[in-house]
């Protein structure tokens, strides 16, 4: 996911892909140690998109206060 996309989110479409991802997330981890995972890369694009959309959310609560 490109940061202009999330930038163009608002806050709560923001905190709804969040808990999205981190399902997703758990998921995988599951899948991994069950060996059933087939796309090992799409653990780190999950993570990094977590990241990158924490990133977003404490940039605008810090510019918010």
């Amino acid at each position: 996911m490109k940061t202009a996309d999330l930038r163009a989110k608002s806050y709560d479409e923001l905190k709804d892909q969040l808990l999205d991802l981190r399902k997703e997330s758990f998921n995988l981890r599951f899948q991994a140690s069950s060996g059933q995972l087939e796309n090992t890369a799409r653990k780190r694009q999950v993570r990094r998109d977590v990241a990158r959309i924490e990133t977003i959310m404490g940039e605008r609560a810090k510019a918010a206060s």
